[in-house]
Protein backbone atom coordinates (compact mmCIF):
# COMPACT_ATOMS: atom_id res chain seq x y z
CA UNK A 1 0.00 0.00 0.00
CA UNK A 2 1.52 3.05 -1.00
CA UNK A 3 1.78 6.34 1.61
CA UNK A 4 0.28 8.71 -0.53
CA UNK A 5 -3.29 6.30 -0.74
CA UNK A 6 -3.12 5.88 3.13
CA UNK A 7 -2.07 9.22 4.64
CA UNK A 8 -3.65 11.71 2.65
CA UNK A 9 -2.18 14.06 1.69
CA UNK A 10 1.07 15.11 2.36
CA UNK A 11 1.62 18.82 1.61
CA UNK A 12 5.32 20.56 2.54
CA UNK A 13 4.13 23.60 4.57
CA UNK A 14 5.15 26.23 3.62
CA UNK A 15 6.01 27.98 7.17
CA UNK A 16 6.42 32.13 6.32
CA UNK A 17 2.90 34.29 5.82
CA UNK A 18 1.50 36.18 9.11
CA UNK A 19 0.67 32.77 11.02
CA UNK A 20 1.90 30.52 13.44
CA UNK A 21 1.78 26.90 13.41
CA UNK A 22 -1.45 27.24 15.50
CA UNK A 23 -2.97 29.67 13.27
CA UNK A 24 -2.80 32.95 16.12
CA UNK A 25 -1.71 36.10 14.60
CA UNK A 26 2.07 36.52 15.60
CA UNK A 27 2.88 39.72 17.74
CA UNK A 28 4.92 41.33 16.79
CA UNK A 29 5.28 40.36 13.06
CA UNK A 30 8.73 39.64 12.30
CA UNK A 31 10.25 41.77 9.05
CA UNK A 32 10.15 41.03 5.80
CA UNK A 33 13.91 39.28 5.61
CA UNK A 34 13.51 37.58 9.02
CA UNK A 35 10.08 36.36 7.13
CA UNK A 36 12.29 35.02 4.86
CA UNK A 37 15.20 33.47 6.57
CA UNK A 38 12.90 32.22 8.53
CA UNK A 39 10.99 30.46 5.87
CA UNK A 40 14.19 29.29 4.17
CA UNK A 41 15.19 26.89 7.11
CA UNK A 42 11.60 25.91 7.72
CA UNK A 43 11.00 24.98 4.26
CA UNK A 44 14.02 22.36 4.31
CA UNK A 45 12.85 20.98 7.81
CA UNK A 46 9.03 20.71 6.44
CA UNK A 47 9.38 16.81 6.31
CA UNK A 48 11.33 16.63 9.68
CA UNK A 49 9.98 15.99 13.34
CA UNK A 50 12.42 18.71 14.18
CA UNK A 51 9.83 21.76 12.18
CA UNK A 52 7.50 21.86 15.16
CA UNK A 53 9.86 23.26 17.82
CA UNK A 54 12.04 25.08 16.02
CA UNK A 55 9.07 27.30 14.65
CA UNK A 56 8.16 27.50 18.21
CA UNK A 57 11.08 29.44 19.10
CA UNK A 58 11.22 31.29 16.01
CA UNK A 59 7.91 32.49 16.08
CA UNK A 60 6.64 33.47 19.52
CA UNK A 61 3.48 33.05 21.29
CA UNK A 62 3.11 29.66 18.81
CA UNK A 63 2.79 27.29 21.20
CA UNK A 64 0.38 28.83 22.50
CA UNK A 65 -3.09 27.70 23.12
CA UNK A 66 -5.56 30.71 23.03
CA UNK A 67 -9.29 30.13 23.50
CA UNK A 68 -10.05 29.57 20.14
CA UNK A 69 -10.88 26.79 17.70
CA UNK A 70 -10.29 23.46 18.24
CA UNK A 71 -6.93 22.67 17.05
CA UNK A 72 -7.16 19.00 16.34
CA UNK A 73 -10.17 15.93 16.12
CA UNK A 74 -9.22 12.80 16.17
CA UNK A 75 -11.81 9.97 15.10
CA UNK A 76 -11.69 6.45 16.85
CA UNK A 77 -13.83 3.69 15.93
CA UNK A 78 -14.45 0.36 17.45
CA UNK A 79 -16.27 -2.36 15.54
CA UNK A 80 -19.77 -4.72 16.05
CA UNK A 81 -21.18 -2.13 18.74
CA UNK A 82 -22.35 -2.10 22.11
CA UNK A 83 -24.62 -4.27 24.23
CA UNK A 84 -27.41 -1.41 24.31
CA UNK A 85 -31.01 -2.08 24.67
CA UNK A 86 -32.10 -5.65 23.67
CA UNK A 87 -34.34 -7.13 21.30
CA UNK A 88 -36.71 -8.24 24.25
CA UNK A 89 -36.86 -4.85 25.34
CA UNK A 90 -34.64 -4.63 27.94
CA UNK A 91 -32.93 -1.42 28.66
CA UNK A 92 -29.17 -0.01 27.28
CA UNK A 93 -26.00 -1.25 29.12
CA UNK A 94 -24.05 1.22 27.51
CA UNK A 95 -26.06 4.78 27.82
CA UNK A 96 -25.47 6.27 31.23
CA UNK A 97 -28.84 7.52 32.66
CA UNK A 98 -29.77 10.80 35.09
CA UNK A 99 -29.78 14.28 34.60
CA UNK A 100 -27.25 16.44 32.08
CA UNK A 101 -24.85 16.87 35.37
CA UNK A 102 -25.60 14.09 37.37
CA UNK A 103 -25.75 10.68 35.86
CA UNK A 104 -24.20 7.35 36.13
CA UNK A 105 -21.75 5.65 33.61
CA UNK A 106 -22.73 2.30 32.65
CA UNK A 107 -20.48 -1.10 32.95
CA UNK A 108 -19.42 -1.28 29.37
CA UNK A 109 -18.26 2.66 30.37
CA UNK A 110 -16.54 2.32 33.91
CA UNK A 111 -12.99 2.87 32.13
CA UNK A 112 -13.95 6.48 31.90
CA UNK A 113 -14.70 7.30 35.75
CA UNK A 114 -11.77 9.44 35.67
CA UNK A 115 -12.10 11.21 32.55
CA UNK A 116 -16.21 11.43 32.93
CA UNK A 117 -15.60 15.78 33.77
CA UNK A 118 -13.60 15.47 30.24
CA UNK A 119 -16.34 14.01 27.91
CA UNK A 120 -19.83 14.74 27.11
CA UNK A 121 -22.12 11.32 26.73
CA UNK A 122 -24.61 11.70 23.42
CA UNK A 123 -27.69 9.67 24.01
CA UNK A 124 -30.34 9.54 20.79
CA UNK A 125 -28.37 10.28 17.99
CA UNK A 126 -29.97 8.34 14.62
CA UNK A 127 -27.51 7.62 11.19
CA UNK A 128 -31.33 7.16 9.77
CA UNK A 129 -33.26 3.97 8.51
CA UNK A 130 -31.77 3.03 5.33
CA UNK A 131 -29.90 -0.19 6.15
CA UNK A 132 -30.41 -0.45 9.69
CA UNK A 133 -29.83 -3.81 11.08
CA UNK A 134 -26.91 -3.67 8.80
CA UNK A 135 -23.38 -3.67 9.81
CA UNK A 136 -22.01 -2.87 6.36
CA UNK A 137 -24.32 -0.03 5.51
CA UNK A 138 -23.99 1.56 9.32
CA UNK A 139 -20.10 1.81 8.63
CA UNK A 140 -20.80 3.40 5.36
CA UNK A 141 -23.00 5.88 6.66
CA UNK A 142 -20.98 6.34 9.94
CA UNK A 143 -18.17 9.43 8.99
CA UNK A 144 -20.00 10.93 5.74
CA UNK A 145 -23.21 10.96 7.03
CA UNK A 146 -25.00 9.32 4.07
CA UNK A 147 -26.35 6.46 3.04
CA UNK A 148 -24.40 3.84 1.23
CA UNK A 149 -21.55 6.15 2.03
CA UNK A 150 -22.46 8.47 -0.58
CA UNK A 151 -20.66 11.75 0.59
CA UNK A 152 -16.95 12.76 1.36
CA UNK A 153 -16.17 11.05 5.13
CA UNK A 154 -15.99 14.02 7.31
CA UNK A 155 -12.61 13.69 8.38
CA UNK A 156 -11.69 13.80 4.91
CA UNK A 157 -13.80 16.91 4.62
CA UNK A 158 -12.10 18.37 7.68
CA UNK A 159 -8.48 17.30 6.09
CA UNK A 160 -9.39 19.39 3.17
CA UNK A 161 -10.57 22.76 4.67
CA UNK A 162 -9.07 23.26 8.43
CA UNK A 163 -6.34 20.48 8.08
CA UNK A 164 -5.69 21.91 4.33
CA UNK A 165 -1.90 23.54 5.32
CA UNK A 166 -1.07 20.60 7.75
CA UNK A 167 2.03 18.49 6.29
CA UNK A 168 -0.65 15.45 5.98
CA UNK A 169 -4.73 16.38 5.48
CA UNK A 170 -5.54 13.23 7.13
CA UNK A 171 -3.77 10.51 9.49
CA UNK A 172 -5.90 7.41 9.01
CA UNK A 173 -4.60 4.43 11.16
CA UNK A 174 -5.51 1.03 11.87
CA UNK A 175 -5.16 -2.48 13.85
CA UNK A 176 -5.74 -5.08 11.61
CA UNK A 177 -8.76 -3.67 9.69
CA UNK A 178 -7.38 -5.06 6.55
CA UNK A 179 -7.04 -8.57 7.89
CA UNK A 180 -8.29 -11.13 5.45
CA UNK A 181 -8.25 -8.95 2.42
CA UNK A 182 -10.77 -6.71 3.86
CA UNK A 183 -13.51 -5.05 1.26
CA UNK A 184 -14.16 -1.29 0.97
CA UNK A 185 -17.11 -1.51 2.79
CA UNK A 186 -14.81 -2.52 5.78
CA UNK A 187 -13.05 0.91 5.65
CA UNK A 188 -14.82 4.31 7.35
CA UNK A 189 -12.67 7.27 5.64
CA UNK A 190 -14.14 7.89 2.30
CA UNK A 191 -12.30 10.73 -0.24
CA UNK A 192 -15.43 11.40 -2.11
CA UNK A 193 -18.85 9.57 -2.41
CA UNK A 194 -18.79 5.96 -2.54
CA UNK A 195 -15.09 5.85 -2.44
CA UNK A 196 -13.58 4.21 0.66
CA UNK A 197 -9.62 4.10 1.90
CA UNK A 198 -7.87 1.43 3.54
CA UNK A 199 -5.96 2.77 6.73
CA UNK A 200 -2.38 2.23 7.49
CA UNK A 201 -2.02 -1.21 9.55
CA UNK A 202 1.69 -1.08 10.06
CA UNK A 203 2.60 1.40 12.41
CA UNK A 204 6.15 1.47 11.16
CA UNK A 205 5.65 2.06 8.00
CA UNK A 206 3.25 5.07 9.14
CA UNK A 207 5.88 5.93 11.44
CA UNK A 208 8.68 6.63 8.55
CA UNK A 209 5.76 8.09 6.69
CA UNK A 210 5.50 10.66 9.61
CA UNK A 211 8.64 11.12 10.22
CA UNK A 212 10.94 10.44 7.72
CA UNK A 213 14.15 12.22 9.41
CA UNK A 214 16.02 9.02 10.87
CA UNK A 215 13.05 7.09 10.56
CA UNK A 216 13.26 3.22 10.89
CA UNK A 217 16.03 3.58 13.38
CA UNK A 218 16.71 2.62 16.46
CA UNK A 219 15.61 5.95 18.25
CA UNK A 220 12.59 5.90 15.39
CA UNK A 221 9.58 3.48 15.40
CA UNK A 222 11.67 0.51 16.15
CA UNK A 223 11.78 -0.64 12.72
CA UNK A 224 14.12 -4.00 11.50
CA UNK A 225 14.77 -2.40 8.42
CA UNK A 226 15.58 1.46 6.74
CA UNK A 227 17.73 4.42 8.48
CA UNK A 228 20.85 2.34 10.22
CA UNK A 229 23.71 4.65 9.84
CA UNK A 230 25.75 4.63 7.61
CA UNK A 231 23.11 3.57 4.51
CA UNK A 232 22.57 5.92 1.57
CA UNK A 233 19.25 7.15 3.59
CA UNK A 234 20.75 8.02 6.73
CA UNK A 235 23.50 9.63 4.51
CA UNK A 236 21.39 11.36 2.77
CA UNK A 237 19.83 12.44 5.86
CA UNK A 238 22.53 14.06 7.45
CA UNK A 239 23.81 15.92 4.25
CA UNK A 240 20.19 17.58 4.89
CA UNK A 241 20.94 18.43 8.15
CA UNK A 242 24.38 19.81 7.39
CA UNK A 243 22.88 21.88 5.20
CA UNK A 244 20.24 23.09 7.70
CA UNK A 245 22.92 23.35 9.67
CA UNK A 246 24.80 25.14 7.76
CA UNK A 247 21.77 28.02 6.92
CA UNK A 248 20.93 28.24 10.69
CA UNK A 249 24.40 30.03 11.48
CA UNK A 250 23.30 32.28 8.73
CA UNK A 251 20.18 33.19 10.19
CA UNK A 252 21.81 34.19 13.22
CA UNK A 253 23.02 36.91 12.39
CA UNK A 254 19.78 37.98 10.82
CA UNK A 255 17.65 37.80 14.04
CA UNK A 256 17.45 39.56 17.56
CA UNK A 257 19.42 38.91 20.58
CA UNK A 258 16.51 36.87 22.08
CA UNK A 259 15.51 34.91 18.90
CA UNK A 260 19.09 34.27 18.77
CA UNK A 261 19.48 32.77 21.88
CA UNK A 262 16.51 30.43 21.06
CA UNK A 263 18.10 29.71 17.91
CA UNK A 264 20.98 28.24 20.09
CA UNK A 265 19.01 26.07 21.83
CA UNK A 266 17.50 24.66 18.78
CA UNK A 267 20.87 23.99 17.63
CA UNK A 268 22.13 21.74 20.24
CA UNK A 269 19.11 19.58 19.60
CA UNK A 270 20.05 19.56 15.63
CA UNK A 271 23.90 18.75 16.63
CA UNK A 272 22.68 15.66 18.91
CA UNK A 273 20.17 14.54 15.55
CA UNK A 274 23.17 14.67 13.26
CA UNK A 275 24.98 12.59 15.38
CA UNK A 276 22.36 10.11 16.02
CA UNK A 277 22.03 9.60 12.54
CA UNK A 278 25.41 9.01 11.54
CA UNK A 279 25.89 6.55 14.03
CA UNK A 280 28.08 9.03 16.77
CA UNK A 281 26.04 8.93 19.23
CA UNK A 282 24.13 5.93 21.30
CA UNK A 283 20.56 5.33 20.42
CA UNK A 284 17.80 6.39 22.14
CA UNK A 285 16.83 3.59 24.91
CA UNK A 286 13.40 1.84 24.20
CA UNK A 287 11.90 3.64 27.26
CA UNK A 288 12.86 7.20 26.61
CA UNK A 289 10.31 9.96 26.56
CA UNK A 290 8.99 10.64 22.93
CA UNK A 291 10.06 14.05 21.38
CA UNK A 292 9.64 15.81 18.41
CA UNK A 293 13.09 16.28 18.27
CA UNK A 294 13.29 12.04 18.95
CA UNK A 295 10.56 10.95 17.77
CA UNK A 296 9.71 7.32 19.28
CA UNK A 297 7.08 4.94 19.16
CA UNK A 298 7.27 1.31 20.68
CA UNK A 299 6.78 -1.40 18.46
CA UNK A 300 9.11 -3.89 20.33
CA UNK A 301 5.70 -6.41 20.99
CA UNK A 302 5.37 -7.90 17.59
CA UNK A 303 6.99 -8.35 14.00
CA UNK A 304 5.64 -6.93 10.79
CA UNK A 305 4.34 -10.64 10.05
CA UNK A 306 2.94 -10.60 13.30
CA UNK A 307 0.45 -7.29 12.13
CA UNK A 308 -2.88 -10.00 11.87
CA UNK A 309 -2.43 -11.72 15.19
CA UNK A 310 -4.92 -11.03 17.23
CA UNK A 311 -2.43 -11.89 20.40
CA UNK A 312 -0.51 -9.10 19.23
CA UNK A 313 -3.92 -6.70 18.52
CA UNK A 314 -3.65 -4.80 21.93
CA UNK A 315 0.46 -3.88 21.32
CA UNK A 316 -0.35 -2.55 17.46
CA UNK A 317 -3.29 -0.56 18.47
CA UNK A 318 -1.33 0.87 21.09
CA UNK A 319 1.47 2.09 19.09
CA UNK A 320 -0.69 3.59 16.70
CA UNK A 321 -2.71 5.29 19.44
CA UNK A 322 1.22 6.41 20.60
CA UNK A 323 1.70 7.38 16.95
CA UNK A 324 -1.35 9.43 16.84
CA UNK A 325 -0.83 11.38 19.47
CA UNK A 326 2.47 11.91 18.82
CA UNK A 327 1.88 13.23 14.94
CA UNK A 328 -0.35 15.69 16.41
CA UNK A 329 1.83 16.99 19.30
CA UNK A 330 4.41 17.20 16.75
CA UNK A 331 1.99 19.18 14.20
CA UNK A 332 1.96 16.77 11.28
CA UNK A 333 -1.86 16.76 11.14
CA UNK A 334 -4.96 18.21 12.87
CA UNK A 335 -7.05 15.18 11.92
CA UNK A 336 -6.27 11.61 12.91
CA UNK A 337 -8.80 8.41 12.48
CA UNK A 338 -8.13 5.50 14.55
CA UNK A 339 -9.70 2.27 13.09
CA UNK A 340 -9.55 -1.24 15.91
CA UNK A 341 -10.52 -4.06 12.99
CA UNK A 342 -13.48 -3.87 11.48
CA UNK A 343 -17.13 -4.32 11.23
CA UNK A 344 -18.27 -8.09 11.65
CA UNK A 345 -14.96 -8.60 12.78
CA UNK A 346 -13.55 -11.90 13.37
CA UNK A 347 -10.83 -10.53 15.53
CA UNK A 348 -10.55 -13.19 18.44
CA UNK A 349 -10.23 -10.76 21.71
CA UNK A 350 -10.00 -14.20 24.15
CA UNK A 351 -6.49 -13.78 22.87
CA UNK A 352 -5.60 -10.73 24.48
CA UNK A 353 -3.00 -10.99 27.39
CA UNK A 354 -3.05 -9.87 30.73
CA UNK A 355 -6.81 -8.78 29.81
CA UNK A 356 -9.94 -10.09 31.81
CA UNK A 357 -11.59 -11.55 28.16
CA UNK A 358 -8.32 -14.08 28.37
CA UNK A 359 -8.53 -17.33 27.55
CA UNK A 360 -6.32 -19.10 25.51
CA UNK A 361 -8.82 -22.21 25.77
CA UNK A 362 -11.66 -20.61 23.95
CA UNK A 363 -11.73 -18.29 20.94
CA UNK A 364 -14.11 -15.58 21.13
CA UNK A 365 -14.64 -13.15 18.32
CA UNK A 366 -16.17 -10.15 18.49
CA UNK A 367 -18.65 -10.45 15.48
CA UNK A 368 -19.29 -13.67 17.52
CA UNK A 369 -19.82 -11.94 21.33
CA UNK A 370 -22.01 -9.47 19.83
CA UNK A 371 -24.69 -11.93 18.66
CA UNK A 372 -25.25 -12.42 21.99
CA UNK A 373 -28.88 -13.53 21.89
CA UNK A 374 -32.64 -11.97 22.53
CA UNK A 375 -31.73 -10.71 26.63
CA UNK A 376 -29.33 -9.03 28.22
CA UNK A 377 -27.76 -13.01 29.89
CA UNK A 378 -25.10 -12.49 32.58
CA UNK A 379 -25.05 -16.26 32.87
CA UNK A 380 -24.21 -16.78 28.94
CA UNK A 381 -20.68 -16.74 28.09
CA UNK A 382 -21.71 -14.29 24.64
CA UNK A 383 -22.92 -11.91 26.47
CA UNK A 384 -20.56 -11.60 29.24
CA UNK A 385 -17.70 -11.75 27.35
CA UNK A 386 -19.34 -9.13 24.98
CA UNK A 387 -19.78 -6.87 27.83
CA UNK A 388 -15.87 -7.33 28.73
CA UNK A 389 -14.99 -6.46 25.10
CA UNK A 390 -16.35 -3.50 25.08
CA UNK A 391 -15.23 -2.63 28.11
CA UNK A 392 -11.82 -3.11 27.17
CA UNK A 393 -12.53 -1.04 23.72
CA UNK A 394 -13.59 2.01 25.75
CA UNK A 395 -10.31 1.82 28.26
CA UNK A 396 -8.32 2.24 24.72
CA UNK A 397 -10.36 5.20 24.22
CA UNK A 398 -9.46 6.47 28.15
CA UNK A 399 -5.81 5.42 26.97
CA UNK A 400 -6.30 7.70 24.07
CA UNK A 401 -7.34 10.62 26.59
CA UNK A 402 -4.85 10.32 28.97
CA UNK A 403 -1.99 10.73 26.65
CA UNK A 404 -3.37 13.86 25.33
CA UNK A 405 -4.26 14.85 28.57
CA UNK A 406 -0.43 14.79 29.98
CA UNK A 407 0.70 16.80 27.27
CA UNK A 408 1.13 20.59 27.56
CA UNK A 409 -0.27 22.57 24.69
CA UNK A 410 0.50 26.33 26.15
CA UNK A 411 0.20 27.75 29.22
CA UNK A 412 -2.13 26.01 32.02
CA UNK A 413 -3.01 23.71 29.29
CA UNK A 414 -2.80 20.37 27.85
CA UNK A 415 -3.53 18.83 24.05
CA UNK A 416 -7.04 17.25 25.58
CA UNK A 417 -7.83 20.80 26.32
CA UNK A 418 -7.35 21.47 22.62
CA UNK A 419 -8.90 18.37 20.96
CA UNK A 420 -11.79 16.78 19.70
CA UNK A 421 -11.99 13.38 20.37
CA UNK A 422 -14.84 11.04 19.33
CA UNK A 423 -15.41 7.26 19.88
CA UNK A 424 -17.90 5.67 17.80
CA UNK A 425 -18.47 2.57 16.21
CA UNK A 426 -21.02 1.22 13.07
CA UNK A 427 -24.10 -0.03 15.17
CA UNK A 428 -26.33 0.52 18.26
CA UNK A 429 -26.52 -2.65 20.25
CA UNK A 430 -24.51 -5.55 18.44
CA UNK A 431 -27.31 -8.39 18.57
CA UNK A 432 -29.76 -5.74 16.70
CA UNK A 433 -27.59 -4.32 14.17
CA UNK A 434 -29.74 -0.75 14.31
CA UNK A 435 -28.95 2.44 13.32
CA UNK A 436 -30.56 4.54 16.36
CA UNK A 437 -28.88 5.26 19.45
CA UNK A 438 -26.08 5.53 18.42
CA UNK A 439 -23.10 4.65 21.24
CA UNK A 440 -20.92 7.96 20.84
CA UNK A 441 -19.13 9.84 23.44
CA UNK A 442 -17.07 13.20 22.61
CA UNK A 443 -14.18 14.38 24.46
CA UNK A 444 -11.71 17.28 25.04
CA UNK A 445 -12.56 20.76 25.70
CA UNK A 446 -11.52 22.09 22.08
CA UNK A 447 -13.64 24.92 20.56
CA UNK A 448 -15.67 25.64 24.38
CA UNK A 449 -16.68 22.28 24.71
CA UNK A 450 -19.37 21.96 27.47
CA UNK A 451 -17.67 18.67 29.18
CA UNK A 452 -19.08 16.22 31.94
CA UNK A 453 -22.57 16.05 30.73
CA UNK A 454 -25.03 13.53 29.52
CA UNK A 455 -27.10 14.89 26.45
CA UNK A 456 -30.40 13.45 25.39
CA UNK A 457 -31.86 14.25 21.47
CA UNK A 458 -35.11 12.51 20.12
CA UNK A 459 -33.82 10.98 16.73
CA UNK A 460 -31.52 13.76 15.55
CA UNK A 461 -29.02 13.29 12.63
CA UNK A 462 -25.78 12.73 13.83
CA UNK A 463 -24.91 14.47 10.90
CA UNK A 464 -25.77 17.88 13.02
CA UNK A 465 -22.73 16.28 15.01
CA UNK A 466 -19.94 16.93 12.44
CA UNK A 467 -21.33 19.89 12.09
CA UNK A 468 -20.45 21.23 14.95
CA UNK A 469 -17.11 19.41 14.96
CA UNK A 470 -16.42 21.44 11.95
CA UNK A 471 -17.51 24.88 13.51
CA UNK A 472 -15.95 24.10 16.58
CA UNK A 473 -12.72 23.54 14.75
CA UNK A 474 -13.40 27.22 12.68
CA UNK A 475 -15.01 25.87 9.71
CA UNK A 476 -18.01 27.56 8.72
CA UNK A 477 -19.83 24.31 7.71
CA UNK A 478 -23.88 24.38 7.81
CA UNK A 479 -24.86 21.14 7.13
CA UNK A 480 -23.49 17.90 6.41
CA UNK A 481 -25.28 14.59 5.18
CA UNK A 482 -28.21 13.34 3.50
CA UNK A 483 -30.35 15.11 6.42
CA UNK A 484 -28.31 17.61 8.87
CA UNK A 485 -28.71 21.39 8.77
CA UNK A 486 -27.46 23.09 11.58
CA UNK A 487 -24.86 22.13 14.51
CA UNK A 488 -26.30 20.34 17.38
CA UNK A 489 -27.91 21.69 19.59
CA UNK A 490 -26.75 22.37 23.28
CA UNK A 491 -23.54 20.79 22.52
CA UNK A 492 -20.99 24.28 22.43
CA UNK A 493 -21.90 27.24 23.85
Amino acid sequence: MSGRAILEDRREREYGGEQSLVGAPMSPPPSRAERIARRRVLKMLSYSALALPLAKLLWPGSGKAAPGPAQRVIFFYFPDGVAGPSQDGEPSLWHPTGSETSFSLTPQLEPLGGLKADCVFLNGLTMGPTDSGSHPGGAKKLLTAADNGQNESIDRYLGRTVGANSPFRVVYLGAQATTNNASGDKFISYVSAGQSVAPQDNPREAFNLLFPIGGGSSSGGGSSSGGAAGSPSSSMEASILDTVLEDMKALQGELGAIEKAKLDVHLDALRETEKRIKGEAPPLPTNAPATCGQPYVDTSGFTDDQLHDPAKFPAILRAQIDLMVLAMECGKTRVGTIQGSSHTSELIMSRFPGTEMYDPGFDMRSHQASHYGSKHDPGKREFSDYVKQRRWWVSQFAYLLNELKKRPDGPGQTMLDTSLVLLCTEVCDGNTHLHDNLPLVLAGHGGGLKTGRLLQYNGERHGHLFVSLANAMGDGLSSFGDAASGPLSKLFG
